[in-house]
């Protein structure tokens, strides 16, 4: 799979997981539900929006690269990249959306983070295994026939 198919596979998906976490999450931390809720969702529409601009540059990377095996460290650097725009973005969205300081919105999204760092790590991995691997990460053929040839 690829193209625009693997990525709106991949991004709901990826969401979905997320919106059910950051829900139950925000929830015990004891914001009303219908809040937690909406948190959730207004941090999974950016972060759809922010996958898609990710990926797409992260990819574009990728594909100039003369190695484009996925090693630990390129999956490290991608998962690092994404959650490191994410907190950016998010912190102000927490802070106005919950009524809370933007310090707690960082202490908030801190939390969230090292879960996502994970999470975004194992899910990529898991991505790849079941769908295959991009274009982007798979040998050059023109490359390989060159050698062969």
């Amino acid at each position: 799979m690829q193209g625009v198919k693997r990525r709106i596979v991949y991004v709901t998906l990826y969401e979905g997981i997320a919106i059910a976490f950051n829900s139950f999450v925000l929830s015990l931390l004891g914001h009303d539900a219908g809040h937690a809720g909406g948190a959730a969702v207004g941090a999974s529409v950016v972060a759809i929006l922010w996958n898609l601009a990710w990926n797409g540059a992260f990819e574009a990377w990728e594909k100039r690269r003369r190695d484009r095996t996925r090693t630990v460290w390129r999956r490290v650097i991608h998962a690092v990249g994404f959650e490191g725009g994410l907190v950016v973005i998010l912190v102000p969205l927490f802070a106005a959306w919950l009524g809370i300081s933007w310090w707690e919105a960082f202490v908030l999204d801190l939390g969230l983070l090292v879960f996502f760092l994970v999470y975004t790590y194992v899910f990529n991995w898991a991505f790849d295994a079941i769908f295959g691997l991009p274009l982007s990460a798979q040998p050059d053929s023109s490359s390989e026939l060159k050698a062969s040839g």
